[in-house]
């Protein structure tokens, strides 16, 4: 579509997929994580970055669709260098357990990309009593790059190469609740809008990420931090919005991105050397973009990161 191929500084566009933006990069010498890397843009981030000579770690919920799409990748790309670790992102017990068992392995961390999400859901609560979304989002992956992020720093140091956390969000984190984050109402079923909570908790991933781009850089690490949109996609994601779902049916093949297209932007980010030493950033269609004034408030990013800090702490095992 016309407005998806328009090239910005990067020289890519909306139109440009994952290989494409990629392409001739070497990362035999990195190792990632990938969440959610059993579907939509997820597998496609996983397989591209694999692609391109990454230890790929899947930090996935289903092992059994997680061993089909690593036995597809294998298929394709015999030399992939991939990996898959049991990772429920709703659950801290499970997030806790994924990072323990990955730090004493002694793999190197290069890349942390935060993908898995959930969209949309009927209001829930999760095994820690938070709303599902929320939980799964923001809460978890925020609890998991706590967990790994002196393996990164160590990782940086040892082989002197910048480490980086890519956060992915969404253009709804713009269409928040109007206080943008609830903290007093996380849990109010009464107060609950599906779809205001899906874009709070997508402000959260990119408020996270500015936030702990503030602190890598003052503390003086090489690791950068941002959050990037990948833009209108026909994934299942939908599949709790009857109305938008049956959209994505109809029209989504005309208006809206495919997968190749859709995580494009996540591996630009992830691999790009356009990125490097850029942190706290927001990018879409493999380019810098704007985010809301919600998620460019430093105030509001702290007071998140101590109520998120609160939350993952009186939790513990």
């Amino acid at each position: 579509m016309w407005w998806l191929a328009r090239k910005g500084a990067s020289g890519f566009s909306g139109s440009s997929t994952a290989e494409e933006v990629t392409q001739g990069i070497d990362g035999s010498r990195l190792t990632a994580i990938v969440t959610g890397a059993t579907s939509g843009i997820g597998v496609e981030t996983a397989r591209v970055i694999a692609l391109r000579g990454v230890h790929v770690v899947m930090g996935i919920r289903n092992m059994a669709a997680g061993g089909e799409i690593k036995d597809t990748i294998l298929r394709d790309n015999p030399t992939a260098k991939i990996d898959m670790m049991e990772l429920d992102l709703s659950s801290m017990e499970s997030v806790r357990k994924f990072a323990s068992q990955f730090n004493s392995r002694g793999l190197p961390l290069n890349i942390l990309v935060n993908n898995a999400g959930i969209m949309a859901t009927p209001f829930k609560l999760s095994k820690d009593n938070i709303e599902l979304q929320f939980a799964t989002n923001h809460i978890g992956h925020f609890l998991l790059t706590n967990l790994l992020v002196e393996t990164m720093k160590r990782t940086a140091i040892e082989q002197k190469k910048e480490g980086r956390v890519v956060n992915v969000s969404s253009r709804r984190h713009k269409l928040s609740y109007p206080e943008g984050i609830r903290f007093d109402k996380i849990n109010d079923k009464s107060g609950y809008n599906s779809l205001s909570a899906y874009g709070q908790s997508k402000l959260a991933n990119v408020l996270h990420a500015n936030e702990l781009a503030r602190r890598l850089k003052e503390e003086g690490t090489k690791i950068t931090a941002n959050s990037v949109s990948p833009g209108p996609i026909a994934t299942n994601l939908f599949r709790y919005h009857s109305l938008m779902d049956g959209f994505v049916g109809l029209l989504g093949k005309y208006v809206m991105k495919n997968i190749q297209q859709g995580a494009a932007t996540t591996c630009y980010v992830a691999l790009h050397p356009q990125v490097e030493g850029l942190t706290g950033c927001y990018f879409a269609d493999s380019n810098l973009a704007e985010a809301s004034s919600q998620a460019a408030d430093p105030e509001l990013a702290r007071k998140l990161w101590e109520y998120s800090s609160n939350l993952v702490s009186n939790h513990r095992d």
